[in-house]
C-alpha cells in the first residue's frame, strides 16, 4: 500500500499470461484477486502470449513494466506449470515486484539483478499444482498490495533459475543482431538498439542486410515511405524495427523470430573535387 498527497491507495497489479481469452482462466485469477480485496487496481497487459513461450512473454513485459509506477506488482503466469522445482517466486527488480514461476522468465526482464527473491510458501492443497496463478499468485499479490512484506510470503533464496538472452555482437565494422519479436502487425523488432547503432556507425555509411534485402537508410517517419515499401526505423523502445508500410513484413519478407540482421559499416567516402 502506498501513500500520496494525504491518501492511501492500493498498489497496481498487472496480469500477463499465456491463458488466451477464450477460456475462463484469466477471469478466474482476477476473481481470486477481487475475492481477496475488492479495492485492488487490476490491469491486464495481455493474455495472448504464445503458449509456453517464455521469450515472447519476457519481451512484452520488459517492454512495458517500467511505464507503471514503482511498487507495481506484476503477475506473470506464462508456462507456470513448467518449473522442474515447482517453485514460485516473488522478485523485486527495479523497484517493481514480479510474481511468477521459477522457469527463467523473471531473469529475462532486465540487465539488473533482483534486490530480493522469495520462494513462495505453497498451501497444503493439490489445487496449487494445477492452477498456481489462481491459488498462489493471486493471494501473494493481494497481500503485497495491502502492504505485507515479501518476507512474510515465504523464504529468501539467492538465485532463481536463469535463462541467458541472446547477445548482440558488435564492433567497428559489423553489428550482428536478430529478430527478437514479431508484433501484431507483422513488424520485425530486433535487439539492435539506437545507442549502439549511433555509437558505432557515427557518420559512416552502412548497409543493413536481412533475408534477401539490403537497405542503406533508416527513416524517422513512416509517412515518408510509400505503401508496400520496406521501412526501417528505431521504435519507441529504441529498437531497430523492420516493416512494410500497410503490409505484413513477416509474411512478405519470409522472416520471423530469430532471423539474423546484419549492419555492415563502411568508412564514409570523401567527395572528390575537380
Amino acid at each position: 500500500m502506498l501513500y500520496s498527497h494525504g491518501f492511501f491507495y492500493m498498489s497496481i497489479i498487472t496480469f500477463t499470461s499465456d491463458f488466451g481469452t477464450s477460456d475462463h482462466y484469466a477471469a478466474a485469477v482476477k476473481a481470486a484477486l477481487l475475492s481477496e480485496n475488492l479495492q485492488l487496481q487490476l490491469v491486464d497487459i495481455t493474455h495472448d502470449i504464445a503458449s509456453f513461450n517464455i521469450i515472447h512473454g519476457a519481451y512484452v513485459l520488459k517492454s512495458v513494466f517500467r511505464d507503471f509506477p514503482q511498487g507495481t506488482i506484476h503477475i506473470v503466469a506464462i508456462d507456470s506449470l513448467g518449473t522442474k522445482t515447482n517453485r514460485h517466486l516473488v522478485v523485486k527488480l527495479e523497484e517493481h515486484f514480479f510474481i511468477g514461476p521459477d522457469n527463467g522468465i523473471l531473469t529475462l526482464l532486465s540487465e539488473q539483478k533482483p534486490s530480493l527473491i522469495v520462494s513462495l510458501s505453497l498451501p497444503d492443497s493439490q489445487q496449487v499444482y494445477s492452477f498456481p496463478a489462481k491459488h498462489i499468485y493471486a493471494k501473494a499479490a493481494a497481500r503485497l498490495a495491502e502492504g505485507e512484506s515479501p518476507a512474510s510470503l515465504g523464504e529468501y533464496v539467492e538465485a532463481p533459475a536463469e535463462l541467458l538472452p541472446r547477445r548482440l555482437k558488435a564492433n567497428r565494422r559489423l553489428i550482428v543482431g536478430h529478430v527478437e519479436h514479431v508484433d501484431h502487425y507483422g513488424n520485425l523488432i530486433t535487439n539492435i538498439n539506437r545507442q549502439i547503432f549511433e555509437e558505432l556507425v557515427a557518420e559512416n555509411d552502412f548497409t543493413i542486410q536481412f533475408g534477401r534485402e539490403k537497405v542503406d537508410m533508416i527513416t524517422e517517419n513512416l509517412n515518408s515511405v510509400e505503401y508496400g515499401e520496406v521501412f526501417l526505423l528505431f521504435n519507441s523502445l529504441g529498437r531497430l524495427e523492420i516493416g512494410v508500410n500497410k503490409g505484413i513484413a513477416s509474411d512478405l519478407l519470409g522472416l520471423g523470430f530469430d532471423a539474423p540482421v546484419r549492419i555492415v559499416i563502411h568508412e564514409k567516402k570523401e567527395k572528390e573535387f575537380q
